[in-house]
């Protein structure tokens, strides 16, 4: 296991979800411009939040299929330190995106899971042009926010070469075994820590985080 777990909070529409998770300890909070999300946000509400957030605090900005330049302008406008592309963004327009939106840098979504097409001569050609892939959940009819998980196993299988942060249907009864297993780099929660889409249970974040970092404990014994 890695000796310190990366974990990002998405779906973030209120100050005072952005304020308790970095109390909690999250490293990235992550706010959603696809305009069908439940947790939707705009990006003159989001960069009133980002403004007002301490320093060392990543920002993630999650797209869906929207024109280049226009994420590239949200990107500007919010001060966003990563693109988190969730749709069918090919190699050459995460290759654009990351040259233009410099220093902004890209991860991109793989959603797993039966059905998916994923091969790895499909995900290769992106590794030059990506810090890092989300595996989420995959689902004929929606991009994320399922609250499923996927079978882990299908991870190896993809043979990632960069590194990888877990997302879909991570609870507190999972979260251990999900890390355990897996041995990611990162974690993504969202479903898992709230009441309803984009307003967030402060105490499920708190207990979150104190799971993880417990892990981390035990892990380095």
């Amino acid at each position: 296991m890695n000796a310190r777990i990366r974990v990002k909070m998405c779906g973030i529409t209120r100050i005072e979800d952005a304020t308790a998770a970095v109390e909690a300890g999250v490293d990235a909070l992550g706010f959603i411009f696809f305009e069908k999300s439940p947790r939707f946000i705009d990006p003159e509400e989001a960069r009133l939040i980002i403004e007002a957030l301490p320093p060392f605090v990543d920002v993630v900005g999650v797209f869906v299929d929207k024109k280049r330049n226009e994420v590239e302008e949200i990107i500007d406008y919010c001060r966003l330190n990563y693109a988190q592309l969730h749709g069918t963004e090919s190699p050459k327009y995460c290759e654009r995106l990351a040259r233009f939106a410099a220093p902004c840098q890209i991860l991109k979504v793989l959603r797993v899971g039966p059905g998916d097409g994923l091969s790895v001569a499909d995900i290769t050609p992106y590794n030059p042009h990506v810090r890092g892939f989300l595996l989420d959940t995959f689902h004929k009819s929606q991009l994320g926010g399922t609250g499923k998980s996927f079978d882990w196993s299908r991870i190896n299988q993809l043979k990632l070469q960069r590194p990888f942060i877990l997302a879909g249907g991570l609870t507190l009864d999972n979260i251990a075994a999900a890390i355990s297993a897996v041995q990611p780099y990162g974690v993504d929660i969202n479903s898992g820590v709230e009441e309803r889409p984009g307003c967030k249970d402060h105490e499920l974040v708190r207990k979150m985080m104190q799971a993880i970092r417990t892990l981390e404990v035990n892990a380095g014994k």
